[in-house]
């Protein structure tokens, strides 16, 4: 296979209207050709409907000289409206799209991040804590970012800001040391136990303790100053209990299919000594002021409640630092150390304003600048079925390891109707990436900033749009290729074109600037609706154009537009982190 990019139809065509633009008019030149796709044609451009007013020509005129200038190698056009340019490309182009895509290792696919060096954001579970419902879109949209950023060029760099840092774990650590007896490293636990359910456990008995036994109490505080002091002890026990939970983040990782490592973790402990330079050289500069002892950011963009500006606590007043400081100091070292161009904070909707705050202090202390974009990337929260926050029956929050165990659960249950064939090692293996599968999928394709209801049933279903369907469409296509012996295709570009041949090809042509939209807009749910709309267009193909009893060269032809589409599902299940299996 070669690697060249392949433009697709959609940019050929705009350039097409752009040079009849500069033709007929100069003046002009540069104006937005105005092309997207139609069902009226293959293209439509509404140039002339924009321009006409600037022209001082009726839109139908200027159409129609646009129409006159467009080469002929463009495609059909036709006047229609009051100026519309309805465009249909040529079929021997659809065909060598096709040929082109099929024959490139990246489907044509360019690099036009072009290795803009990216930090993201995600994940980030807090140190012997459970990672629960409430860390699971973080961590799919962050990951699936990651990877088309990362397929379209840029050098992604992954952070895990991990809680690991604070007041808290004196206390732990203390209680710990305390009861030697105590049963949490991972390897010693059983069952569905982890290290950190075991930890979260303990560290309640330690909260207990800590508020009833003064005595105890004093030992913790002065826990907290060795740990912060850098006491041998007191460090090494907590790397442990960092290094513990570590290996149950590990187990849902792994589950979960996403590409975070331990070598990606960067905890708030790791910007424990930046924080009093930050402050520092916020003070210095002017931008952070004395309040009554502590030390404050005062907006000059956002105000409160109250009318007054928004504050950012860079010191508190007993000289303690927060999370403030914390994300001041890591957009500090991400930008002037790690040498980011772009910067992503996967995370709630509801720290929009505390990055807002964050990136306006960033810039006005010059660490930000015109050439380097910081964005929040917020989604919107997960719901029960009732449309109500998601909890368990007893109140409390979900764990996402028992979120996963359901999805497979009932994903296993579904598969087992549809495919009878199928041994237990086999169906096991299916259930996992269905339900994993579907998790992600529901997730990815709703737009990120909307709450979601999560439905299990729903999301493991084989129709409508789920990450099961996109998974079984591909194993469809898949028993198509066998059956034809995966022959080595190749494209007669002279063959005659029929309607769901178009539309199937020019589906598959879209895709790049599908992946173009969500590293600009960072919106996965558009490369979700993408692969649903190609397996529903692939459907109609099949269902209107036989396939494997067509004589040659048509069979070839068609075979070509089944391997485009097998790998192009593939291709993108693979950027939202979904499997897309050979069989189901």
């Amino acid at each position: 296979m070669s690697n060249h990019e392949v433009p697709p139809l959609l940019g050929q065509i705009a350039n097409a209207v752009s040079a009849a633009i500069d033709r007929t008019r100069p003046d002009l030149s540069g104006a937005d050709p105005v092309v997207r796709r139609s069902d009226h044609a293959d293209f439509q451009s509404n140039a002339a409907l924009a321009l006409a007013k600037r022209a001082k020509v009726n839109p139908r005129e200027l159409a129609g000289e646009l129409t006159n200038s467009l080469d002929s190698e463009t495609g059909t056009v036709e006047l229609s409206g009051p100026g519309f340019l309805n465009i249909t490309v040529p079929a021997r182009t659809v065909w060598e799209q096709v040929a082109a895509r099929l024959s490139d290792d990246r489907l044509g696919i360019g690099n036009p991040e072009n290795g803009r060096r990216t930090v993201i954001d995600y994940s980030a579970p807090n140190i012997a804590k459970e990672m629960h419902v409430g860390h699971m879109r973080t961590t799919i949209i962050g990951d699936s970012l990651a990877r088309v950023l990362g397929f379209l060029g840029a050098e992604v760099i992954r952070q895990n800001h991990l809680g690991d840092w604070g007041t808290q774990f004196g206390m732990l650590i203390q209680y710990l040391d305390e009861h030697p007896d105590l049963t949490w490293h991972q390897d010693e636990l059983t069952g569905n136990d982890s290290a950190v359910s075991a930890l979260d456990e303990l560290y309640k008995a330690a909260r207990k303790a800590f508020d009833a036994d003064e005595a105890f109490a004093d030992r913790s505080r002065n826990r907290v100053v060795a740990l912060q002091a850098g006491d041998p002890d007191t460090v090494a026990r907590w790397e442990e209990i960092v290094a513990e939970s570590e290996k149950a983040f590990r187990v849902i990782y792994d589950r979960l299919g996403v590409l975070l490592s331990p070598e990606d973790s960067a905890g708030e402990s790791k910007y424990n000594p930046m924080l009093a330079g930050t402050v520092t050289e916020l003070v210095d500069a002017g931008i952070a002021v004395d309040s009554d002892g502590a030390v404050v950011i005062y907006s000059d963009e956002v105000t409160g409640p109250d009318d007054k500006p928004a504050v950012l606590m860079a010191r508190k007043r007993d000289g303690g630092y927060g999370y403030d400081t914390t994300d001041l100091a890591t957009i500090r070292y991400r930008i002037h150390d790690l040498k980011a161009r772009r910067l992503l904070y996967v995370t709630d909707a509801r720290q929009s304003l505390h990055f807002q705050l964050i990136f306006e202090a960033a810039c006005r202390a010059g660490w930000l600048t015109d050439g380097i974009e910081a964005a929040h990337v917020p989604y919107g929260t997960i719901m029960g079925p009732d449309g109500r926050p998601f909890k368990t029956r007893a109140g409390g929050t979900v764990r996402l390891l028992d979120l996963l165990d359901d999805a497979v659960t009932r994903a296993r249950e579904v598969v087992t109707e549809k495919a009878t064939d199928l041994d237990d090692a086999q169906l096991d293996e299916i259930a996992e990436y269905a339900g994993i599968g579907a998790i992600k999928y529901a997730d990815l394709s709703t737009s990120r900033t909307k709450d979601y209801s999560f439905d299990v049933d729903r999301m493991v279903s084989f129709t409508g749009n789920t990450g099961v369907y996109l998974q079984y469409a591909h194993t469809r296509i898949r028993s198509i290729l066998r059956k034809a012996e995966d022959p080595e295709t190749t494209v007669d570009p002279t063959v005659t074109l029929e309607p769901a041949e178009r539309a199937l090809a020019l589906e598959l042509d879209a895709y790049a600037d599908t992946l173009a939209d969500v590293s600009t807009l960072l919106e996965p749910h558009r490369l979700c609706s993408y692969l649903y709309d190609l397996a529903r267009d692939f459907t109609s193909f099949y269902e209107q154009c036989n396939v494997l009893g067509a004589d040659e060269p048509v069979r070839g032809n068609r075979l070509a537009l089944c391997q485009l589409t097998a790998r192009t599902l593939k291709h993108g299940l693979g950027l939202l982190g979904i499997h897309a299996p050979e069989r189901m």
